[in-house]
């Protein structure tokens, strides 16, 4: 299906591995693009979640093991090996959809501290990695007006308090359980 019975098909994915790009920027440059096209004025809302890429197999170095929260239960532990990511998303209405879509457009890898200490790389949590990424966001977008929608992990793991501080005037931070 598709051209991946193309002689060179693999070439297409070569850019992401072979070219020097930024990542970084290339969130801004998409957030920037959603924004004109979905929300050019107002208030903006966005959300920031995790996800577990479940993966297996050695190539995978930054795998780890994670509680599966769709499979688990408060009284069944169900345990998964992937990659953790946490995305920051802009929640926006789609009129035809008639429901609101959340559009991805800052996405980490947040391996485990034992992956970490391997690679002699400072470990940073769940919420050191969301507070870094809604501080970059600020840095983009300084005079609007934002709304960010966690799950509870985000007030217990000190977003809010922490938070808060930096941002006061434009910003809102909700939590749902």
């Amino acid at each position: 299906m598709g051209l991946s019975q193309q002689k060179h098909f693999q070439n297409y994915h070569r850019v992401l591995n072979r070219a020097i790009w930024s990542s970084r920027k290339a969130s801004q440059i998409l957030l920037n693009q959603l924004i004109s096209v979905f929300a050019p004025s107002g208030v903006l809302v966005m959300g920031i979640d995790d996800t577990i890429e479940r993966r297996k197999g050695k190539c995978i170095v930054a795998k780890g093991i994670y509680r599966d929260p769709v499979r688990s239960s408060e009284s069944h532990f169900v345990k998964v090996s992937g990659l953790r990511w946490l995305s920051l998303m802009l929640l926006v209405e789609i009129e035809w959809a008639q429901r609101i879509w959340a559009l991805p457009f800052f996405t980490i890898l947040a391996p485990l501290e034992r992956y970490n200490q391997t690679h002699h790389h400072r470990h940073k949590t769940l919420t050191d990695w969301a507070r870094q990424m809604i501080a970059q966001v600020r840095r983009w977008l300084p005079e609007r007006s934002i709304v960010v929608v966690a799950d509870s992990t985000a007030k217990s793991g000190g977003i809010l308090p922490r938070f808060i501080a930096l941002v006061l005037p434009l910003w809102s931070c909700w939590t749902r359980r």
